[in-house]
């Protein structure tokens, strides 16, 4: 496989495990609020902001996780804490972990 086939593969990984595979945890675990469950974990890419504290910005270099301070080992623990509460914070802590899982993989599964 190519580079530029790896890359595009890559890519497209990492934005369906963002945006599109959100859906299938909301309507597998919260099939009664399944959209109200998926805007939130959308809404958990605001953890990216932290991205804009580093130089540069973005690097596909970069593991993201434990380098960002959203992104860090003891910040990621309690995303876990917040899988023992109930409903949003719950939800919220599913996004977040599944967006460091996302993150994580994107680092360690391609080459770069």
């Amino acid at each position: 496989m190519s580079s530029e086939n790896i890359a595009l593969l890559k890519t497209f990984t990492h934005y369906f495990l963002h945006f599109v595979f959100p859906v299938f945890i909301a309507l597998v675990f919260f099939r009664k609020n399944w959209k109200k469950a998926y805007l939130i974990m959308l809404a958990t890419m605001l953890v990216d902001l932290d991205h804009l504290f580093a130089d540069p910005i973005f690097n596909p270099e970069r593991m993201s996780v434990g380098f960002h301070f959203l992104h860090s080992y003891p910040v990621i623990a309690v995303y876990f804490l917040m899988l023992f509460f109930k409903g949003n914070i719950r939800i919220i802590g599913i996004g977040l972990l599944f967006h460091m899982f996302t993150d994580w993989q994107d680092f360690m599964f391609w080459p770069h």
